[in-house]
């Protein structure tokens, strides 16, 4: 399977394993919507999308010849599907980049939340070399970088290192096990206090984050349990653990 799903606890992980780039055509791009989909029907409180060990890129973006005009709006209309199911995930959505992320996989990382690189990962919108344009870097892309950054990538084609991503905004950190490191930390914290997190961030005025505090964080049971554990002094037992033993050391499951 080219595009793979699995789950352990309350950690989904969609793999690419396409060697050896990661191109996607449009089956592929159907795949990765209905993964997508997968996760938001489940409990995930995070997902992370990576490539296989035997992949060169994290994905090289969207097969060039699906740009052409009689293949573009069905293409176009895969890849925004899977990309707004992202976007709406109530998971924290984490992409841990090996090697390019280019076109469509630069604009992937462009739309999750946490964006972890190894030092030799690229990042680049190089669809202008092919008379076109990335739609959703053109909309995205300017929150991450800023406007200039965003404007210089889309119409020149220009690459950033790893290094001068994480400089510009669009990579959290960058190590040969920030991923790693930064993943460990996430499965530490209340799965449910994440996604009540995450729709705050997303809601993005100090009312609605407000009415999100009250009405959805103060009725979890993990608000008290951590509350009570940091004035007890111990680590806190998080609902999902005390229901059902899960933990990041669980067995995983694979589509």
């Amino acid at each position: 399977m080219a595009i793979e799903l699995s789950f352990q606890g309350r950690l989904a992980r969609i793999t690419f394993a396409r060697p050896p780039l990661n191109i996607f055509d449009q089956e592929h791009l159907t795949l990765l919507g209905d993964r997508v989909a997968t996760v938001a029907a489940s409990n995930a409180a995070i997902l992370v999308l990576d490539a296989a060990p035997d992949c060169r890129a994290f994905s090289a973006g969207n097969a060039v010849e699906d740009h052409a005009p009689e293949r573009a709006p069905a293409m176009l209309a895969q890849f925004h599907r899977a990309v707004r199911g992202l976007l709406a995930l109530d998971a924290i959505v984490v992409a841990d980049v090996a090697g390019p992320a280019l076109g469509g996989g630069c604009e992937l990382c462009a739309v999750c939340d946490l964006v972890y690189a190894t030092p030799g990962a690229k990042f680049g919108q190089p669809e202008i070399n092919v008379g076109c344009f990335p739609p959703v870097a053109t909309a995205w892309l300017p929150r991450r970088v800023g406007w200039t950054r965003a404007v210089d990538m889309i119409v020149t084609g220009r690459r950033l290192s790893a290094e001068d991503a994480w400089r510009a905004g669009l990579v959290t950190e960058v190590g040969s096990v920030a991923a790693v490191r930064g993943i460990r930390t996430l499965l530490t914290k209340s799965p449910d206090v994440l996604r009540v997190t995450k729709a705050a961030l997303r809601a993005g005025t100090l009312g609605e984050a407000e009415t999100l505090y009250r009405e959805r964080l103060l009725a979890l049971p993990d608000a008290a349990e951590g509350v009570r554990a940091f004035l007890e002094k111990r680590a806190p037992q998080w609902m999902d653990r005390r229901m059902d033993g899960e933990g990041p050391d669980s067995e995983s499951a694979t589509e």
